[in-house]
């Protein structure tokens, strides 16, 4: 992806605009050049070409909120970038959200989210009554069986039982594969990403 950036229109920069990927909010403008860009690939988190100091910076080195990287797109003339993020903080220095001085937009609160958040708090506490965590302790062989097992029961149910039943075996599905990501350190916003690419 890199060598179809053109980096000549700017002497050597393009402009990244930063955009939450959870809620599309832009969050603000920087600059990349093709030695930031890389190592924004390389690192998984966004650095930009500073103009007036003329070095690298990358975002978060002193206040720790990262940008991280989810996805890099060029626009149609390929000197422009569009860069998703996750933020792990204000994105502004002034303490805002985003350098437009916007609020923090609440993303859908959709369900699979919820649960992701839930899963990753149990990860992080490893509560001694939580199935959950206990998935988690069990290890990937547990975790992999039991993605296996609901697969099939969504199945059976598909070919052999009621709608209601296959409604149910699919949550039970879905909510092992959200813990088997979870042990891997894959977000699901990753996941969605992928298929949003291949739509």
């Amino acid at each position: 992806m890199i060598n179809t950036v053109n980096f000549d229109k700017l002497q050597g920069l393009v402009p990244a605009i930063i955009q939450d990927a959870k809620t599309q909010q832009v969050l603000m403008l920087g600059f990349m050049d093709r030695e930031a860009l890389e190592k924004t690939i390389r690192d998984k988190k966004i650095t930009f070409r500073s103009r007036t100091r003329q070095t690298l910076w990358q975002k978060g080195e002193t206040s720790g909120n990262y940008l991280e990287l989810v996805s890099i797109q060029t626009d149609c003339d390929n000197d422009t970038l569009l860069v998703k993020v996750r933020p792990t903080g204000p994105v502004c220095h002034t303490g805002m959200h985003t350098c437009f001085q916007e609020e923090k937009i609440k993303p859908d609160t959709d369900i699979l989210s919820q649960l992701e958040s839930v899963i990753l708090q149990r990860k992080a506490s490893m509560p001694e009554k939580s199935y959950t965590a206990s998935l988690l302790k069990s290890g990937l062989g547990t975790i992999t069986q039991k993605v296996g097992e609901e697969a099939v029961e969504a199945i059976v149910a598909a070919l052999a039982q009621t709608p209601e039943r296959l409604r149910e075996e699919s949550a039970d599905l879905l909510y092992h594969l959200l813990v088997l990501l979870a042990a891997k350190n894959i977000a699901l916003d990753e996941v969605l990403s992928e298929l949003k690419k291949r739509m």
